[in-house]
């Protein structure tokens, strides 16, 4: 049977009695396969299932009576490599039956999800019943066709100084953070999913955790306890000594959801997925259990169209309200921004937000490298009418001056602070300022717009007027704060607001 045959039409909506006691996952009468020929890791091979397609859905029914849920991920002939979500310890030859639905994993969608904490798979973790809904839609998705697309053009505050100002997300954007063992990327994470809105707007929030440790789960937990209180927000929540197949599916579950809250249901829907890096080590894992040939580093191949088709489900169409922006956390091993995932993720998406060690020892939370940092689509999501007439130049000017002082910064090493002119000491003095005033802040801490860029216009003025080149001089005159204004307390004019 071809694959075509196979792939429901994704507005059909099976009954929801249909759906799994242990995750809302559709079933199907079929025929019991017991030709079990091999046990490979997280996979299973059965034999004489001529007529099985791709991505088929499979329940497997183990002796003591208990089912276990599988995807077909490869079809030879009349043999079917199933890869089993919850593990295949206890499987064996003989005693074991396999039924395949003739159709991908599908599951519910609509508002039933927000509010709502579960496993990687979907199943309830908060003591309520299992999610259902009128609509059920296929985990595997298809990413936006360009044709159908409307450019990124309206921001996604998220409270946070460093990004909102300097690297603006945009409706429909996919901007990842790249991080390193140690260094609080699941802090910002959480603080960001629970801040984040975009002007005026339905907002929702789509978390999709992979491969953390249970107290992390519970700092995710705790923290994101308000938003999901309030009927904004997805819990999805994949341990690491969960299956790791079930961390393949958990952020296609995630996208799932978050397009009919978007498309459907009008909403802006922001998906936030940590940890990418585990994602694509189960991706490896599943590879070597396919006795695939291995890539760079052992990963597969096909890593980077895989990250492809996660990261360009996200978006706004033509024609409908809602968007999708995604947000992935990804940790670099080593601290190597060569390494594959993150080198590959820099390929699809649309800018990064790096985090550095060396910014987290000087005391700065969120510890963003400014200047490796950027967001290719805020230009299209800032400036009068959307944020403030000032904020793309204030933006750059902040930037270059960072830069600036990069460099007074690593000539004074060489030659020493007092051999410095007077100028390259005070673009020192405006990074500490900068770095005090406008990037650092506490981790629950959420600055409207306005006050961040406040913050700004009160580093700049540290610098000489000649120096801010790149402002134009009536918002010079116009936001500057004034020489006698007291430290932290800028005379930002009225009207200034967008």
């Amino acid at each position: 049977m071809s694959e075509e045959t196979h792939t429901p039409d994704a507005g059909t909506a099976p009954d929801a009695a249909a759906t799994s006691q242990d995750a809302p996952l559709l079933t199907g009468a079929a025929v019991a396969h017991r030709d079990l020929r091999s046990v490979r890791g997280p996979l299973v091979v059965v034999g004489d299932a001529a007529g099985v397609g791709w991505d088929e859905f499979a329940r497997i029914s183990v002796g003591d009576g208990a089912e276990r849920h599988g995807l077909v991920l490869e079809v030879n002939r009349d043999l079917a490599t199933v890869q089993v979500l919850e593990g295949t310890a206890g499987l064996t030859p003989g005693g074991v039956e396999v039924r395949f639905d003739g159709q991908p994993l599908q599951v519910p969608v609509g508002d039933g999800w927000l509010g709502r904490i579960c496993n990687g798979r979907g199943a309830p973790l908060d003591g309520g019943p299992e999610v259902t809904g009128e609509r059920f839609a296929p985990v595997a998705g298809w990413p936006l066709n360009p044709v159908f697309r409307e450019p990124p053009d309206e921001p996604v505050l998220t409270g946070v100084s460093v990004i909102d100002g300097l690297m603006t997300l945009v409706r429909g954007q996919k901007l990842p953070i790249f991080s390193a063992a140690g260094l609080p990327h699941l802090e910002l994470a959480t603080q960001i999913a629970a801040q984040a809105s975009s002007q005026g707007r339905p907002f929702r929030v789509v978390f999709a955790a992979m491969g953390l440790t249970h107290p992390d789960i519970a700092f995710v937990r705790d923290r994101l306890e308000d938003r999901s209180a309030a009927g904004e927000l997805v819990l999805l929540l994949n341990a690491a000594d969960d299956p790791v197949i079930e961390r393949i599916l958990t952020p296609r579950i995630a996208l799932t959801i978050a397009e009919d809250l978007a498309y459907e249901g009008g909403q802006d829907v922001l998906v936030i997925m940590s940890d990418m890096t585990s994602y694509a080590e189960a991706l490896r894992e599943v590879s070597a259990a396919r006795k695939e040939i291995p890539a760079r580093r052992g990963y597969p191949g096909y890593l980077y169209s895989d990250l492809a088709t996660l990261y360009e489900r996200c978006g706004r169409v033509r024609g409908r309200d809602g968007s999708v922006t995604v947000l992935p956390v990804l940790t670099m091993p080593g601290g190597d921004i060569t390494h594959p995932v993150p080198d590959l993720t820099g390929y699809i998406t649309e800018g990064q937000i790096v985090l550095s060690a060396e910014v987290e020892a000087r005391g700065v939370y969120p510890p963003v490298d400014v200047l490796s940092s950027l967001s290719r689509l805020m230009r299209s999501g800032t400036g009068a009418g959307r944020t403030r007439e000032d904020h793309r130049d204030v933006a750059a000017q902040v930037i270059a001056a960072l830069a600036r002082a990069r460099s007074a910064a690593e000539l004074s090493e060489l030659i020493g602070e007092s051999a410095l002119g007077e100028t390259d000491r005070e673009f020192i003095e405006f990074r500490d300022a900068v770095e005090r005033g406008l990037f650092a802040q506490r981790d629950d801490e959420r600055r409207d717009l306005n006050d961040t860029l406040g913050r700004a216009w009160r580093a700049l003025a540290v610098l000489p007027k000649r120096e801010l080149t790149m402002i134009p001089r009536e918002f010079v005159d116009r936001y500057l704060p004034k020489p006698d204004t007291t430290d932290g307390a800028a005379d930002i004019p009225d009207g200034a607001e967008g």
